[in-house]
């Protein structure tokens, strides 16, 4: 058996995804915040394949999206020491088949053209795809490959966090969706604002984006961790699939690996 490894960099977490054709089998999570060495990274890396009975060896190829270059040298350096692979890089010059129309095409971060190369590539139709990361974006493709125009929110986690950093009583909340928006305590009243607020938010602006695109049908789809508390309350997203990204990498693996080195 022969796995692809693909490795999803964000500001919060760094989640390696293993796929065998194009199913994910096993995933693992670190904290992107933590420092590690090239030979720490390499490590970690093993060991997580050894837990679920995969050697290095059976892992035929690599492919990283990262939004935090301070950490690619490090990581790439484990891959090649510890893996015995050079990996692919999502970034500048990589295949897509996505044509980017915004104003700055470099300014794209890697982890949305993997979302956006998901989205296209898996529909071929117009497309809003919502990555509730650290930051939440809301990126359209159109039907015909093109990518145009974004929206990009503070993530949940961040709007939850500032409440509670910019007032002196406020305890820290667990995000979680009450159920009903009417609250008796303050933890409860502000999860209900929190969650009930951010979903008012995520409707608002895909339906102002479908307005001003004309659009009578877009295909959305949700991703990322807290992408599921969301989605569940609202009919304005179509799926929620949390391996966007791992599948994203797989398909742009796919259209890069024959020019490989």
């Amino acid at each position: 058996m022969s796995y692809l490894m693909t490795i999803d960099v964000g500001n919060t977490n760094i989640s390696l995804g293993l796929m065998m054709g194009e199913k994910v089998v096993g995933s693992f999570r670190l904290t992107t915040k933590t420092p590690r060495t090239s030979d720490e990274f390499g490590i970690v890396i093993k060991d997580l394949l050894n837990a679920t009975d995969v050697s290095e060896d059976e892992v035929e190829d690599v492919i990283i999206s990262s939004v935090v270059p301070k950490l690619m040298y490090s990581l790439n350096s484990a891959i090649i020491k510890y893996m015995h692979k050079t990996p692919i890089i999502v970034g500048p010059g990589i295949k897509t088949g996505i044509s980017i129309r915004t104003d700055n095409p470099k300014e794209v971060g890697a982890d949305r053209i993997v979302d956006i190369a998901y989205a296209y590539h898996t529909y071929h139709r117009d497309c809003i795809i919502v990555d509730f990361g650290t930051a939440t974006t809301f990126d359209y493709v159109s039907k015909d490959g093109v990518f145009a125009y974004t929206v990009i929110a503070p993530g949940l986690g961040i709007s939850a966090s500032a409440l509670t950093s910019q007032t002196a009583k406020l305890p820290e909340i667990e995000i979680v969706k009450p159920k009903s928006i009417l609250a008796r305590n303050t933890v409860m009243g502000m999860q209900a604002g929190v969650v009930y607020g951010y979903i008012g938010t995520v409707e608002y602006i895909l339906r102002q984006m479908k307005k001003e695109l004309h659009l009578n049908e877009c295909y959305t789809v949700a991703t990322g961790g807290l992408g599921r508390v969301i989605t569940s309350s609202t009919n304005e997203i179509n799926a929620y699939d949390p391996d966007v990204a791992f599948k994203g990498m797989r398909i742009l693996y796919d259209l890069n690996k024959g020019e490989k080195r």
